[in-house]
């Protein structure tokens, strides 16, 4: 329970919506809960106040702290004010969960320009100046963990119909590993993880069908959720994994390891 002791962490996407299944919530939400839980005070950055709310409500219901920043993270100076708010709230940062993104329609030839920037600014120049903001406060005060959160998408040719997502989960794996190698000196350590198929408030309510099939060609056999997620984001933000830096941690079921062919198999085991 107090593998974040003393840790302050900043969580972006960090609201939940309403919903009756409590597994079934955003990966900012739950891990702010298991930040907490394990012992950090949590910022939680959200665009959407009630949403934040109910995450913060459900962490001091647990004797976690926690404040809410609403902030729209495609703006600059709202990140900045995202990281103002920890040094003001708690006096030092040791943690940032860099997680917001939104989906873009459209194959290359499709991609049009208002949604393309769209998808940019909120999905990977906010990661950019989140870790600009955060990094130095946390050299301030003798390092910190970075956590950005990218996809399988990021890793190889995904979903061919979301080409902007697909670009800038790419982009923050390359963001990981810069960040990580300009930094390491200042005891700040920078890591992605590349989520394979959640079933999430993100993804919505997909057909049951097709949760059947992401399923059958994960070699696990089994969906991951948002709690997956923030497990392992406690690892990589706790001091159990102080060597660990620049490393992009598949968090899929073992999506990642396989060939189309395996995953061919997977669907159509008897």
């Amino acid at each position: 329970m107090d593998r974040l002791k003393d840790k302050v962490a900043i969580v972006t996407g960090a609201g939940t919506r309403e919903v009756e299944d409590r597994k079934l919530r955003g990966v900012g939400s739950a891990t702010a809960v298991l930040f907490a839980r394990e012992g950090a005070r949590v910022i939680l950055a959200d665009i959407d106040g009630e949403n934040a709310e109910r995450t913060r409500a459900e962490i001091r219901a647990e004797g976690g702290e926690a404040e809410v920043v609403l902030a729209d993270v495609s703006k600059t100076d709202e990140c900045r004010a995202i990281v103002d708010a920890a040094i003001e709230h708690y006096g030092k940062l040791d943690i940032l969960f860099n997680n917001v993104g939104i989906h873009g329609p459209g194959r290359v030839t499709e991609v049009e320009e208002e949604n393309w920037h769209r998808v940019m600014d909120v999905g990977l120049k906010s990661m950019v100046f989140l870790c600009k903001y955060a990094i130095p406060e946390m050299a301030a005060s003798g390092g910190g963990s970075v956590i950005n959160i990218s996809s399988i998408d990021g890793m190889r040719a995904g979903n061919s119909r979301n080409v902007p997502y697909g670009i800038t989960k790419g982009g923050i794996i390359t963001l990981t590993r810069l960040a990580a190698v300009h930094h390491g000196r200042e005891n700040v350590r920078v890591n992605s993880i590349a989520p394979g198929h959640l079933h999430t408030t993100f993804v919505g309510n997909i057909p049951q069908d097709l949760r059947e099939r992401r399923r059958k060609i994960a070699p696990l056999g089994t969906e991951g959720n948002a709690w997956d997620i923030a497990w392992a984001a406690v690892f990589l933000g706790s001091d159990e994994s102080r060597w660990i830096s620049g490393v992009v941690l598949p968090v899929d079921a073992g999506l990642f390891a396989g060939s189309p062919l395996s995953m061919y198999d997977n669907l159509n085991e008897v």
